[in-house]
């Protein structure tokens, strides 16, 4: 028998980054194989056509990722394309439907709970978070270096038999402005989620997977598929919740009805 696969009303992914080296493929096909979801929307940068652009690479895994999804979409479930800043040239496309994926500028979602989310790629907020050209490309320069970092790290856990662990997230987590550029983004995110009179706001961009509840706003990020490997779900009771999946699956935060699930909450 098939191994029983794990059911949700919505998933949300962004950053994959297909035809970048460092895109970890290879876990998100694990994921779309095991999960089902009613609609899965693409919250950006799935397709890296800067990298392409610089130097062509498309593994097999990359074209069973893009296979996979199409499979879904033409299965039924209904696979919703915001492009973002990576993959903006598909976004001269917007409004129209290829494969039978929907592709939108943004796109506001309504959970089982009622609750309006707003879905959009997030590059939007750079001049809010960008101090500067010279700072914006520095920062460009850094991560591309960390990226490296994390990819010696990959090879090295792998050859010893280990699961995976970011490095990246880990430097990225202990560097102090850039924990400022993130507060800074997820502060235009809330902002712009009030103008646009949603419960929340869920976005990609800054690799960094994340839920807070702010302002009376439900800030969610689903991370990337370079270094952290999440994507954030909406369960079939409504309540939303971020997921790390590699060699394991891991719930990271939960949140029913925009409070967060403790075991307090749980027992009520």
């Amino acid at each position: 028998m098939a191994p029983k696969k794990s059911k949700y009303q919505t998933i949300w992914l962004s950053d994959i980054h297909l035809g970048c080296k460092d895109c970890k493929a290879q876990y998100l096909l694990d994921l779309l194989n095991k999960v089902e979801a009613k609609t899965i929307y693409l919250v950006g940068d799935i397709i890296d056509i800067w990298a392409l652009e610089r130097r062509f690479s498309w593994p097999k895994l990359h074209n069973q990722v893009v296979d996979t999804l199409i499979d879904k979409a033409k299965q039924g479930t209904r696979v919703i394309y915001i492009p973002g800043n990576h993959d903006e040239k598909v976004r001269k496309y917007i409004g129209m439907t290829f494969a039978d994926i929907e592709i939108h500028q943004d796109y506001v979602h309504t959970t089982l709970q009622d609750k309006k989310l707003l879905v959009i790629h997030g590059d939007v907020f750079d001049g809010k978070v960008c101090l500067g050209k010279w700072q914006s490309r520095l920062g460009d320069v850094l991560y591309d270096f960390l990226l490296f970092l994390n990819r010696v790290c990959y090879a090295t856990r792998k050859r010893f038999g280990w699961g995976y662990w970011s490095l990246a997230g880990y430097i990225k987590s202990r560097v102090k402005g850039a924990n400022e550029a993130i507060k800074r983004y997820q502060d235009a995110a809330i902002e712009y989620a009030k103008a646009r009179g949603t419960d929340g706001i869920v976005c990609g961009h800054i690799h960094q997977p994340d839920m807070i509840y702010r302002d009376d706003i439900l800030y969610c990020n689903d991370g990337d598929w370079l270094e952290n490997c999440t994507m954030l779900a909406e369960n079939l009771d409504g309540s939303i919740e971020l997921i790390y999946w590699t060699e394991t699956v891991q719930s990271l935060t939960q949140f029913s009805d925009f409070a967060p699930v403790t075991p307090a909450n749980q027992a009520a």
